[in-house]
């Protein structure tokens, strides 16, 4: 399997169209070039990269020559810090991964927000517990979201239309479709 900087040199390559095949091809279950779930995370972070956010792609963290943790990504985009978990699985997300991040954003400083991208969806308890996990935030993307914000090269502005809604409404599944009927 190629190793993280040959993802990263591979996927920096790719430009909106060839995301947008590569999303296709996610969703297919059809990515025999890349490692399971790495795709996902590789395509997400090259999106927001391409419209100018500054992206970190997956690393660890190690203390005292142990992995703590490892992380799909990090970005930085219109003033926001975001730590990013992608879940490239058949099934709805459930609890664990939202357990996982509240958990990784406690080491973080106050300001950093978690992004879990689910390209099925998340199950209600996953739903009702991101919206009660303060004072860590979590934003809840979908399949069908980050198909949209794909098309309309829309992930930075998807983004902030997401925390602003959440922090408004205190709901972080807010669906950007929603302006558009969607």
């Amino acid at each position: 399997m190629p190793t993280a900087l040959e993802y990263e040199r591979r996927i920096t390559c790719y430009d909106w169209d060839e995301l947008l095949m590569l999303w296709n091809q996610i969703q297919l279950g059809d990515t025999p070039d890349w490692e399971r779930g790495k795709a996902m995370e590789y395509l997400v972070l090259r999106a927001f990269q391409l419209e100018g956010a500054e992206v970190i792609y997956p690393y660890s963290v190690v203390i005292e020559e142990e992995e703590l943790e490892q992380i799909d990504g990090a970005i930085y985009s219109n003033g926001l810090a975001c730590l990013i978990e992608c879940k490239d699985v058949a099934e709805r997300v459930n609890i664990e991964p939202l357990a996982k991040m509240r958990n990784q954003l406690l080491r973080r400083p106050a300001s950093t927000i978690g992004i879990l991208f689910s390209r099925n969806g998340f199950t209600y308890a996953a739903i009702s517990l991101a919206r009660y996990i303060a004072p860590q935030t979590i934003l809840l993307w979908t399949g069908d979201e980050i198909e949209y914000a794909l098309q309309s090269r829309q992930m930075q502005q998807s983004l902030l239309k997401k925390y602003r809604f959440c922090v408004q409404q205190g709901i972080p599944n807010y669906r950007i479709q929603a302006e558009e009927g969607g």
